[in-house]
């Protein structure tokens, strides 16, 4: 059998064979084989794994609803950057964090003990799926799941896996989808299913934390505030490459406020948060959680954001996003899913697919060019 074959299912000690019936795959259009396993029911403590960053965690949501519909408990592995944004999924019951030394940014260094100590938190988990970017590798956290006994694993892979994967999906690369959709089509090669009327979008757990009584007062809102009380602006980005420049930010949030436009700028970032608010904006930089940050961003008529989490956020509270995406990866992957959004930013530019954190090009054209009137314009056309 050749080790690109679609949706192979590797089983036991002849990992090349397949079993069970093909299914055709509507994420991809390709096949995929599913092996008899257990019982529908009843399938135990289920790990689901993905472990870099919190949008990328928010976005594995429907997977995770599909995965809930059989699993008697729900862990999920998530990495620092992704802890609070698991803790947000509906479903979830655990959330283990561990950093891994082969997804996180800055790799912690591979020591018998950091391995030692996660193959021990994951003893009793029955099955595993392990969610992955199509750039991403989930062999290594299968083999560290064979070390702690877990029975069955599911996981996309093009590279050949042995005896690492009992259920084997694999994707054609080379077509852009939206990133819920194939990690739910992982989900489906497992065989969990969304429940009956479950639209598959992103969802965050309720209720949210009342913003009224501290950060509410700032905004002049209450938790029964109306959606649509302010327009919020989150200027940071985990990596620079995705980052419109402060100074357009900080214009764009003058222009709106002009239109008439009560603004909210979030972030970690103080000092840029305080540069972008100036003096004419709510400045919540350092203030919020993520859960409240969640709450802030509901009652928003629109968010302005890069490719960052709080656009994944945005989507998930149903708020529309004016998305400043830069395309060093691709926009119908990883752009806002199931809501209204305007993207802005030259998706052709030099950068393009080149994955890049720190912009590869002179100049950042991708981003740099988009000019505040744009935003504001773009603003306008998601709340008329």
């Amino acid at each position: 059998m050749s080790g690109r074959m679609p949706g192979a299912v590797l089983r036991g000690p002849r990992p090349c064979r397949t079993a069970g019936a093909a299914a055709r795959e509507p994420a991809t259009g390709r096949a995929v084989e599913r092996a008899p396993g257990r019982s529908e029911e009843g399938r135990g403590r289920v790990l689901v794994a993905r472990l870099d960053d919190a949008g990328d965690v928010l976005l594995a949501g429907p997977a995770v609803r599909a995965v809930r519909t059989q699993a008697g408990e729900i862990v999920f592995l998530a990495g620092p950057n992704g802890r609070a944004a698991a803790e947000l999924l509906p479903g979830v019951d655990q959330v283990i964090e561990w950093q891994a030394p082969w997804i996180d940014h800055t790799p912690p260094p591979v020591t018998k003990g950091q391995v030692a100590d996660l193959v021990a938190r994951l003893r009793g988990i029955d099955e595993a799926v392990i969610l992955t970017s199509f750039h991403q590798s989930a062999l290594p956290l299968a083999l560290l799941l064979r070390l702690a006994g877990v029975r069955r694993i599911t996981a996309i892979s093009n590279d050949y896996p042995g005896a690492l994967l009992d259920v084997r999906h694999v994707v054609d690369e080379s077509i852009d989808v939206p990133e819920p959709e194939r990690m739910l089509a992982v989900a489906r090669a497992a065989g969990f299913e969304l429940p009956k009327g479950d639209d598959g979008k992103l969802a965050v757990r309720r209720p949210l934390p009342d913003i009224g009584a501290d950060t509410g007062n700032l905004l002049g809102v209450g938790a029964d505030a109306d959606k649509g009380a302010y327009v919020v602006v989150h200027p940071g980005t985990s990596a620079p490459a995705r980052t419109w420049p402060a100074d357009r930010h900080r214009q764009a949030v003058r222009e709106l406020v002009e239109d008439g436009h009560q603004v909210v700028v979030t972030g970690t970032e103080r000092d840029l948060t305080a540069y972008v608010a100036s003096d004419v904006a709510t400045d919540l930089g350092g203030v919020t959680t993520f859960a409240e940050l969640a709450a802030v961003i509901e009652r928003a008529s629109v968010l302005v954001a890069g490719n960052t989490g709080p656009a994944h956020l945005a989507a998930a509270v149903g708020t529309p996003v004016v998305s400043l995406f830069a395309p060093v990866v691709p926009a119908a992957r990883w752009a806002p899913y199931g809501v209204p959004a305007v993207l802005l930013g030259d998706q052709q530019a030099p950068c393009r697919g080149s994955r890049a954190r720190t912009c590869p090009v002179p100049g950042h054209p991708c981003l740099s060019q988009v000019t505040s009137e744009q935003v504001v314009k773009a603003v306008r056309e998601l709340t008329q």
